[in-house]
């Protein structure tokens, strides 16, 4: 009889800020484990942090070169034989829906070790990513382990206004990441589904540190209002951009790009209002994407914005970067964008779309003459289209 049940009434009963030890009890009394430790993705999805008596955690460990971090990075339990006490560490994937947090460890006994446990532990890691994100609403405790270190007051605006970093459905995948991950300010971006359709924004709000993120939230929030109010994208610019004008009165403004699409087919409209750029991945080929420019949101009074037509195909992948991407420049003075993004794209090609924008930003630090002097934003979108049944 499996033991699922009784681990996840565990989890459910837990108080928001009880559910690891709430959860090593029940694994010890349930499936014999003699270790359990939970591990959080830090903001720059860098290293692991466990999640220990707060303010402090133990050490952390690199996502790039460790036993968890292999199993972080492939979403795939993986297990290390410890050093004592004749067991394994099973690190397995603590994922929410596509939305990678972290990794739980649970030390069992090598008999103990067998597919069927592992397969029912995978699950309990599954159990426990719901329950951190329902418990985030009522203790600070897993964001607070999140952080390598302290996040600039800019940066946690903007951390609180994305809906994930990565998400997966049958049709598409996303993966997004924001740089520098504890010091961001004005670039964002955001996401929404319905059976029938996926809408996308990236976001880049002029200016720096707390200016540039009380922007881009007037303008994300702008632009839900308007989403959910079960309007289209044109018209979704047209009001987020009087609600910024309002306010600013074409003194600050923001870059935006919407791309709405129809979930069952691929067919797309595109608002382009600014400065973020779309790259699309085909037939191992790299181009970017280029549309009608429009104005940027709260430029000028009652802009009117227009939808253009788009079209995604089985197989593309779509790259959106921020102008702090494509404009970073070589110690020769090349734009990162005239040959250098593409490479980038192409040499993350085998990877999944989570793990592409972490990828690129990477080849961008070792390809910039300096540190960043703006934000980078880079989202991947994997379109896989609706199967027909059989």
């Amino acid at each position: 009889m499996t033991n699922l049940p009784a681990v996840e009434r565990a989890l459910r009963t837990a108080a928001p800020h009880d559910l690891l030890r709430r959860l090593r009890e029940a694994l010890v009394e349930h499936f014999g484990a003699l270790a359990v430790e939970l591990l959080m993705a830090d903001y720059g999805l860098t290293v692991l942090q466990p999640v220990t008596s707060l303010p402090h955690t133990a050490e952390p460990l690199p996502v790039q070169s460790s036993a968890e971090g292999r199993a972080f990075g492939s979403q795939e339990p993986y297990g290390q034989y410890a050093a004592q006490d004749d067991a394994v560490d099973l690190h397995l994937p603590v994922t929410v829906r596509g939305d990678r947090l972290g990794i739980l460890t649970v030390r069992l006994a090598e008999a103990d070790c067998t597919p069927d446990t592992v397969e029912e532990l995978r699950e309990v890691a599954e159990l426990l990513g719901h329950e951190i994100v329902v418990a985030e609403r009522d203790t600070d405790l897993y964001l607070q382990a999140r952080r390598a270190s302290r996040l600039t007051l800019a940066a946690e605006m903007q951390w609180q206004l994305l809906p994930a970093r990565s998400c997966s459905h049958p049709e598409y995948a996303i993966g997004a990441q924001l740089e520098p991950a504890y010091d961001i300010h004005g670039d964002n971006f955001d996401w929404s589904s319905t059976a029938e359709n996926l809408t996308l924004t990236v976001t880049n709000g002029m200016g720096e540190g707390i200016q540039a993120s009380l922007l881009t939230n007037l303008a994300v929030n702008a632009l839900r209002n308007a989403r959910r109010a079960g309007i289209g994208i044109a018209d979704q610019a047209a009001l987020a951009d009087q609600a910024i004008y309002g306010r600013y009165r074409g003194a600050e403004y923001v870059s935006t790009l919407l791309i709405s699409l129809d979930v069952a087919t691929g067919n797309g409209q595109v608002v382009d209002a600014g400065s973020p750029q779309l790259w699309r991945y085909r037939d191992r080929t790299v181009e970017r994407v280029e549309f009608e420019a429009q104005f940027p949101l709260g430029m000028f009074e009652e802009t009117p914005y227009v939808a253009q037509d788009f079209q995604a195909r089985p197989g593309d992948r779509l790259v959106f970067v921020s102008d702090g991407v494509y404009a970073a420049a070589s110690a020769a003075g090349e734009a990162y964008s005239e040959r250098a993004l593409a490479r980038a794209v192409h040499a993350t090609s085998l990877l999944p779309a989570a793990a592409v924008p972490s990828g690129i930003l990477r080849e961008l630090a070792a390809y910039r003459d300096a540190d960043a002097e703006d934000d980078a934003l880079v989202m991947c979108m994997d379109w896989f289209g609706r199967q027909e049944p059989h």
